[in-house]
């Protein structure tokens, strides 16, 4: 066991180190205008033990072996995606909320849903050897088996989640050998529907806005009409994201200075502590924070496509893209709705935003990650299925 411990890519755990910090400051920061989660940096903390537990645990487990067990594995993902619509709390509109009793903890099934679809479309993928994707015997197949846990948790009104179930799709297509034909009639498709949906909604706005009115699916006009028709938003849609972008832009080069935010003490932006933690990083440490943060991001997706470079297991690779796409998404995404970019959703940013479910998964991945570094040179012949 000290033999590959030694092997690890010590650089990603520095800077995993180094997001405990930070999220625990930024958290502490984030938190002082809300004193109903007082004592939620403390819980970082120990999330992020935790998390670390779980990180070395999952890195010193052969990754191979969950190959073997993944249709056990998707089953008990789906089982928990069907559950929580029935039985499942109701969080910011998303009804997609487990209490585990043992622990205390709330398990968010379509955010461990993430990394249980990298595992299986990996395990699907790795039947090809290196032979081109099929499209009806291959592409629709594995598109099928995604648009499921899809369908499933946008029935939850996670939009956030759901989206990153496709983009997780697209990263390990692109790489399984997807013929470029193949590529670019996904592209077009994807194009046309967003260019329809967008004249769409724009088109039919008031017909849409009457039809979900009183519905569960409301909420979603309240964070697609800011970002795609500011116009039409109702003050209280737009107060979050207009607010977020004002602190941001205050921030300036070098920022405010450490809890001297005026938008992020004044509680003149909600969720601080969680979704919105960027806003804190922009308004208080300003361009010059960000440019760090995202730094530290770009780092440690590049360490981790160096050892998908590195591994001899065609399998591993395949899990590694997987976790990057999911990980580019969420920072894309999360960064993306608070300037403008991308609407509103409930997706958090990874390893800095409060959130015990969303840390222990993505420490899960990094160590699923590690496990690749530390077996995926072994000559062992490799089990795939027939």
């Amino acid at each position: 066991m000290i033999p590959k411990f030694k092997k690890m890519d010590w650089p990603i755990v520095f800077i995993l180190a180094v997001f405990m910090i930070l999220s625990i400051l930024l958290v502490h920061s984030g938190i002082a205008a809300w004193p109903s989660f007082k004592g939620a940096d403390k819980r970082m903390l120990y999330y992020y033990i935790l998390g670390f537990a779980v990180f070395f645990g999952v890195a010193i487990v052969d990754y191979r072996v969950l190959f073997k067990y993944y249709l056990y594995i998707l089953g008990f993902g789906l089982a928990l995606l069907v559950l929580v619509i029935f039985i499942g709390g109701t969080v910011n509109g998303a009804q997609g909320w487990l209490k585990v009793p043992v622990i205390g903890l709330s398990l968010q099934p379509a955010e461990l849903f993430k990394l249980i679809l990298i595992i299986t479309l990996t395990s699907l993928l790795v039947r090809k050897y290196n032979a081109r994707l099929l499209f009806w015997r291959n592409v629709v197949p594995l598109t099928l088996a995604t648009m499921i846990p899809f369908g499933l948790v946008m029935i939850q009104n996670d939009m956030g989640n759901a989206l990153s179930y496709l983009v997780i799709l697209l990263g390990l297509l692109w790489v399984g050998n997807l013929k470029y034909s193949h590529a670019l009639i996904l592209l077009v498709v994807m194009a046309a529907t967003i260019i329809v949906g967008i004249k769409s909604y724009v088109t039919f706005h008031d017909q849409i806005e009457a039809a979900v009115k009183g519905t569960s699916r409301e909420h979603w006009l309240q964070r697609i009409d800011p970002w795609l028709m500011p116009e039409k938003a109702s003050k209280d849609a737009a107060y979050h994201t207009r607010n977020a972008k004002l602190a941001i832009a205050s921030g300036g080069l070098m920022g405010k200075g450490y809890m001297k935010g005026d938008s992020v003490q004044n509680a003149r932006v909600p969720y601080t502590y969680s979704d919105s933690i960027f806003v804190v990083v922009g308004e208080e440490f300003g361009f010059i924070g960000a440019s760090v943060l995202l730094l530290l991001y770009f780092i440690l997706i590049h360490r981790m496509i160096l050892i998908s470079l590195e591994t001899r297991d065609r399998r591993g690779p395949f899990l590694i893209v997987g976790i990057v796409a999911m990980f580019l998404y969420q920072i894309f995404e999360n960064i993306g709705m608070f300037i403008g970019l991308m609407p509103l959703t409930g997706i958090t940013l990874p390893f800095i935003s409060y959130g015990g479910t969303s840390l222990l998964i993505n420490m899960m991945s990094m160590g699923i990650v590690m496990s690749v570094k530390l077996h995926g040179k072994d000559t062992e012949p490799e089990e795939l299925p027939s």
